[in-house]
């Protein structure tokens, strides 16, 4: 019973504390004295009892229990997430063999290797950044951005994580975040020609998208819009369109035949993605002999965007830069 007397004791004396501190409204203060009139009445005691007083006060008997809790929580945390000596040696292993699977251009079976060492050591850096040297192969540049910043957040300070960041980036057409990461690479790897070539291949890049957002009508990949079922589906129905063929017979000027029912789908493939290259080319305006098949192709692209809008911007974002060189890859 002395100990229950205590207890409420520090509790009544809390509350006297909470009272004096200031800052509360003047409703929270008279709520606190009735919770104080009714602890004194409920245990028998009263704030002037300095016989029932402990040498710690409420708040430091609380601060100090948690403390000790927080401390067996994180030594347990610690011991179960800490791989154990086979672990880590599995880890290497499985590493290497990614390696070699690299070295044979197997990049999917790297990535296999890489993952399964990161989920026996998820603290080591290197994996994360092998795997985005694979993932990079395989044209998943965000997938190589986002195990970049893991490796760089475990470890700050490997200029291999930067470098490949740099290139993910690049790959990305983010040039400008590219060269900031080359220069955090150089930073760490002062020696290093991989990076020094690569900045400057990012600065060139970026200057370039700065002063010529989009150039033409080089950077399409007409063969693979012409091997796309999607595409030429697409474009076949446009083709049977009357108002479409009059538009493209009058625009080609008999360039690709006449515009009839009889076109071939891949002719009409053809001429849809000559006239939607161009219309998507006229965003960053076009040579002036190119005028009369830009304005066409606007009108032919309105078309197509009812269809299918993303192809538009596929095609702008084909034509705004071609893609970086990935020069300079340092395997892992």
């Amino acid at each position: 019973m002395a100990d229950t007397k205590r207890l409420a004791f520090s509790i009544i004396q809390f509350l006297h504390d909470q009272l004096s501190s200031g800052g509360l409204s003047s409703d929270a203060q008279e709520s606190l004295e009735v919770a104080i009139q009714c602890l004194e009445t409920a245990f028998g005691i009263s704030v002037e009892d300095q016989s029932l007083a402990v040498s710690q006060s409420l708040p430091e008997v609380f601060a100090s229990a948690t403390k000790q809790q927080t401390a067996t929580q994180d030594k347990t945390s610690s011991s179960s997430d800490s791989p154990s000596e086979e672990q880590l040696a599995e880890a290497e292993h499985l590493k290497t063999d990614g390696n070699n699977q690299m070295k044979v251009e197997n990049f999917s079976a790297a990535i296999e290797f890489y993952s399964k060492a990161i989920q026996l050591n998820p603290q080591n850096a290197v994996y994360y950044c092998n795997r985005a040297a694979a993932y990079s192969k395989l044209g998943n540049y965000a997938g190589a951005v986002q195990d970049c910043e893991r490796a760089i957040g475990i470890d700050p300070n490997y200029s291999k994580a930067y470098g490949r960041m740099g290139l993910a980036l690049a790959s990305l057409n983010k040039y400008s975040e590219a060269v900031c990461y080359y220069k955090k690479a150089l930073e760490l790897d002062p020696d290093n020609d991989t990076y020094k070539v690569n900045l400057q291949i990012a600065e060139q890049k970026m200057k370039e998208t700065q002063s010529s957002p989009a150039g033409g009508l080089g950077g399409v990949d007409l063969a693979g819009l012409l091997s796309n079922p999607g595409f030429m589906n697409m474009a076949s129905n446009l083709m049977n369109n009357p108002q479409v063929q009059q538009l493209m017979s009058g625009m080609m000027s008999g360039a690709y035949g006449p515009m009839g029912g009889a076109t071939s789908p891949g002719a009409a493939a053809a001429a849809a993605a000559a006239t939607t290259t161009a219309a998507a080319a006229s965003t960053g305006g076009g040579g002036g002999d190119l005028s009369s098949l830009i304005q066409a192709g606007q009108q032919f692209a309105q078309q197509m965007q009812q269809q299918n809008p993303e192809l538009i911007e596929q095609l702008r974002s084909q034509i705004r830069s071609r893609p970086p060189s990935s020069a300079g890859n340092d395997e892992p």
